[in-house]
């Protein structure tokens, strides 16, 4: 959509990083708020996991002034040295590319019989609300002075104010804009770079990025980039390339737009915002993450729904999220009150009275495990298997897990679960044979439950009488079949549980039921129907498990249906910001959130 922005707006210039002034009077008292990221805001420097000095130190009246950083935790402080009781040092912290600060931050004094002080370490970005920072150290000894500023300009494949001769590609993720008869386009490439262009026009003609990393509700310190101006004797121009991504402050789809001046007007106009596609899964990736809190260490607010987003991250590849893993596992593995995390107490170690909740993160630890061969998440995956074992019941339809702690229902996502997780567990435990002989017994229960009915379809659970009880096919109870089969024929080799789980997604596949035109369509996407929190994760944990089957059997039919979701995802299910909502072949009503965007990840990998 075209937007005409008053001049005045439009010319908004984000001034270079200044050299700094003197900093905030150090009379005036630091109001910020604190800020966690991999740690909150005044950690001990004692605990850095690195030590830089990625700007110059400044002296003042012969003290040292130094800025140290540790970008392995994204923080930094300050530090004096050479001086005498009563110099001090602080910081500055900017959310605004340097035009405005807070000030003091962990001002320290240096004490009587001294030389030096340090502050604590501060947070130099704050990804969970979506602002870039910038961070200097700032001293005070009859004088006062600062460093530069770290990190004003952003990096990743590429740097800010590349050439864009240097581009990977030339997309338009957005229709160009006109001003006057002008041209104003945005373009993006494959290394999540952007700039803009402006055609047809004439000697003063100006363009210019926005770039804004909260989707484009406002972008402090990044208004007016690479303003450039149409030269004598030209009728086009283009700016210099900026990144959309800043792996280094964990900041991921930054959002972008182009905008420009016709010479001879006192107005703009500008695209529409967008991100980059580098590839579909990082592009997908990228949306999914602005989502996640870094300082609660899960997507707010649905528990179980963040274990299986936090596997879809995995899922994805993509090895600049991979701190997110350690981050979860280490706020959360604790206890929560009701209402913190879920509705039900959270009693440590991800376990709760819903057992299939507890699998949820079973599982999901399992991938963290496979991803990093760090031991202590195959720990608490054995932790919890341990835990939902305890609810396989013989005394009731033969066999089976509960799906709570009151024992009130046999349903065919918690046996899914515990298929897959126990025969994991035992291929990752060596000289394992308990876990094995539990995946074998709830294979061959699973197979003569009557979970799965004569479509080959599995409905939701059983009845009293320990028969089918007819209820919804979900997309999900099938795909937790299909992959706890197939990891059930790894553990075991028997050909029996592959066979079955490719009997599983071949009726999938076929079914009306679940497919709707070659596209996986869930009841509650038909109609004027809408899903709930659960249900907007179905779909992607099918995929999920189908692929991993297509793994397995190297099928060109899954291979194709699969790309199929893909590709229908991406042409009719998705916005400039790269946003997937719930219904992937398109249509109304649809929903969008970070829930159906884990969902739609798992449908573009591949």
């Amino acid at each position: 959509m075209v937007r005409v922005l008053n001049f005045f707006v439009a010319l908004l210039v984000v001034a270079a990083v200044p050299s700094p002034p003197p900093s905030s009077s150090p009379a005036e008292p630091a109001t910020a708020a604190v800020v966690c990221v991999l740690s909150c805001d005044t950690l001990d420097p004692s605990r850095a996991a690195q030590e830089t000095f990625p700007v110059p130190e400044k002296r003042i009246n012969g003290r040292r002034l130094v800025l140290h950083v540790s970008d392995r935790d994204g923080m930094a402080w300050g530090s004096i040295d050479n001086g005498v009781a009563g110099d001090s040092v602080w910081l500055d912290r900017s959310w605004d590319g340097g035009a405005t600060w807070e000030g003091l931050l962990g001002r320290a004094s240096i004490p009587g019989t001294w030389t030096g002080t340090r502050t604590l370490m501060y947070n130099v970005t704050d990804p969970g609300h979506h602002r870039r920072g910038l961070i200097r150290a700032c001293g005070d000894a009859a004088a006062v002075t600062c460093t530069d500023w770290i990190y004003p300009t952003v990096c990743d494949v590429l740097c800010d104010r590349t050439g864009a001769g240097q581009a990977n590609g030339d997309v338009q993720p957005v229709p160009p804009t006109t001003l006057f008869g002008r041209v104003i386009r945005l373009h993006t490439d494959l290394n999540a770079m952007a700039w803009a262009s402006i055609e047809a026009g004439g000697p003063g003609d100006e363009v210019w990025l926005d770039r804004s990393w909260d989707s484009g509700v406002s972008w402090p310190g990044g208004s007016s980039l690479g303003r450039t101006a149409t030269p004598a004797g030209a009728s086009s121009v283009r700016t210099t390339m900026f990144a959309t991504r800043d792996p280094r402050g964990r900041h991921y789809g930054g959002a972008v737009r182009a905008c420009g001046r016709e010479a001879g007007h006192q107005q703009g106009s500008c695209t529409a915002w967008a991100r980059p596609v580098p590839t579909r899964a990082r592009a997908a990736a990228d949306a999914l993450m602005y989502s996640y809190d870094p300082s609660t260490a899960w997507w707010p607010t649905s528990w179980w729904n963040s274990a299986t987003t936090l596997t879809a991250v995995m899922d994805s590849g993509i090895r600049d999220y991979d701190w997110v893993i350690a981050r979860t596992f280490d706020v959360n593995r604790g206890s929560f009150a009701a209402g913190q995390r879920s509705t039900d107490p959270i009693e440590g170690n991800f376990i709760s009275r819903s057992i299939d909740d507890s699998a949820w993160w079973g599982l999901t630890w399992v991938a963290a495990y496979d991803r990093t061969g760090d031991q202590r998440y195959l720990a608490m995956a054995t932790t919890i298997a341990a835990y939902v074992h305890q609810y396989w019941d013989t005394r009731t339809c033969g066999g089976g897990v509960w799906w709570d702690r009151e024992r009130t229902y046999k349903n065919a996502v918690t046996n899914g679960q515990y298929l897959r997780l126990t025969a994991s567990i035992h291929r990752r435990t060596p000289g394992d044979t308990t876990w094995l002989q539990r995946a074998r017994t709830a294979a061959d229960w699973y197979l003569g439950s009557g979970l799965v009915n004569s479509a080959g379809l599995v409905n939701d659970g059983l009845n009293g009488d320990c028969r089918n009880n007819g209820q919804t096919v979900w997309t999900y109870n099938q795909g937790l079949a299909i992959g706890g089969l197939a990891e059930v024929w790894r553990a075991t080799g028997d050909a029996r549980y592959l066979d079955t789980a490719k009997r599983l997604a071949d009726s999938a596949i076929a079914s009306p039921v679940l497919t709707r035109a070659g596209v996986l369509t869930e009841s509650c996407d038909v109609g004027s129907n809408s899903c709930d929190d659960n249900q907007k994760q179905f779909k992607g944990i099918f995929m999920r498990y189908l692929n991993d089957l297509a793994a397995v059997t190297n099928s060109v039919s899954y291979q194709r249906f699969a790309r199929h979701q893909s590709d229908s995802v991406w042409a009719n299910d998705r916005d400039a910001l790269n946003r997937i909502g719930q219904r992937w072949a398109g249509g109304t009503p649809n929903q969008l959130d970070w829930r159906t965007q884990a969902s739609g990840l798992n449908a573009v990998i591949g």
